[in-house]
């Protein structure tokens, strides 16, 4: 971008900059965003309707595992709780590498 003065870029430069954005996110497959009739229109590809659909399905999913955290909890204070090291060492090695 080419800077001159403290004016703006005229209006017809920053118009044609944003349509050439918008041919080349088309013909790459990504999203594109375009003035349609006085209107702003978006076009997701269709990894991004995906991602979105997964995302919307994961909200859904509640926060906190109540029937998890109730029989742990239950086996913490029946003492019947085991804890497995080796299976811990083995996580924390695979997450490292």
């Amino acid at each position: 971008m080419k800077v001159t003065g403290n004016r703006p870029p005229e209006k017809q430069d920053i118009a044609s900059k944003i349509k050439n954005v918008g041919k080349q996110g088309q013909a790459g497959g990504r999203a594109s965003v375009e003035k349609v009739g006085g209107a702003d229109r978006v076009d997701l590809s269709g990894k991004a309707k995906e991602m979105a659909d997964m995302k919307n399905t994961i909200d859904q999913l509640p926060d906190i595992r109540t029937d998890k955290v109730q029989s742990v909890s239950k086996a913490v204070n029946d003492g019947t709780y085991k804890i497995d090291s080796a299976k811990i060492a083995n996580k924390m090695i695979d997450e490292l590498v």
